[in-house]
């Protein structure tokens, strides 16, 4: 009966001429990483398009520890979507690695955005141009207990390279540029988005490069990490580095919960890709938010709504994505 009435009301209403009151916003919040790095400018454009596009919802970008507390934060309803590495996805999603004992079976992917590229760096003064040259050499493998140093040891254990044949250091991506500077190590390790600051800056005052995997190497870290990608640092990116430069990437995941209305997760998926552009003015990493990296590189099944829309576009999607 008080739906009824309601009705008969706001009928009455728009009879009259009368201008009801807006519907009240739904609050969106988008778990991403610190201010610092790409997920939240990244989820901070997101939240736009999501402003700006889609009636009745207004979306707000929220600094987080970034992956595995924002999966957390999925499972719990504290946040409505979330950017993490997709190791850290498929983790959750199986029950495995830092999620054994505590699965999140509800983890849906909306769209993989960009990869973080895993950039081995060394100076063209080091004489390192290849990743067997680094054996004997004084090498930061990142921060301890961080993607970079869990990527790195993947990537050198794969291919016959150990802890025991490098000299080792744990450094985060700002004391390995400075090291390298100062002629205190050789190479460094950075799994991150592309550009990123800290090399930027190395570029600027010392002859850098790149060190590309080769097929093989590349074959042998994804077969360690099925996750990782097989991705192209732009030549271009950095001074100096002129040619694009084969490198694995591991990708990041835009994911939901399956609990979210289709509807919804349909407007959000088809107001980011038919508005990209809008993303890729406020950060570069954008520039791969395509289908086609979607389709190739989520690593868990995509939300019933994502796969609405790229079926409407016409886009093919593998079984493994289907929950």
């Amino acid at each position: 009966m008080f739906h009824s009435y309601r009705l008969s009301a706001a009928i009455f209403a728009v009879a009259m001429g009368v201008t009801l009151p807006a519907a009240a916003q739904t609050q969106l919040s988008i778990a991403t990483g610190g201010t610092g790095g790409v997920y939240y400018p990244m989820g901070g454009g997101l939240a736009e398009i999501i402003n700006n596009r889609i009636d009745g919802y207004s979306a707000t970008a929220e600094v987080t520890g970034a992956s595995v507390e924002n999966m957390g934060l999925i499972a719990t309803g504290d946040a409505d979507l979330a950017i993490a590495l997709a190791d850290t996805v498929e983790q959750a999603y199986s029950g495995t690695g830092r999620f054994e004992g505590q699965q999140l079976p509800m983890v849906r992917g909306l769209a993989s955005m960009y990869a973080n590229m895993v950039q081995i760096v060394a100076l063209d003064s080091s004489g390192v141009t290849s990743l067997s040259d680094l054996r004997g050499r004084r090498v930061s493998v990142g921060a301890p207990g961080s993607g970079t140093e869990v990527n790195a040891e993947q990537i050198l254990t794969a291919n016959g390279i150990s802890y025991d044949d490098i000299d080792e250091q744990r450094l985060n991506f700002n004391e390995t540029a400075d090291a390298l500077a100062n002629g205190d190590i050789d190479v460094g390790f950075w799994s991150v988005g592309a550009p990123t600051s800290s090399i930027l800056n190395l570029a600027t005052t010392q002859a850098i490069h790149v060190i590309p995997l080769t097929e093989d190497e590349m074959t042998a870290a994804i077969g360690a990490n099925p996750v990782f990608a097989r991705t192209q640092l732009a030549g271009g990116t950095y001074t100096g580095v002129d040619e694009a430069v084969a490198v694995v990437g591991v990708p990041n995941v835009l994911v939901v919960s399956a609990e979210m209305d289709d509807d919804l997760a349909y407007a959000i998926t088809k107001a980011m890709f038919d508005n990209i552009a809008d993303l890729q003015a406020v950060h570069p990493a954008a520039n791969e938010t395509t289908v086609e990296f979607t389709l190739n590189a989520t690593p868990v099944p995509l939300h019933p709504g994502a796969i609405r829309y790229f079926e409407e576009i016409g886009a093919t999607i593998p079984d493994r994505l289907r929950p």
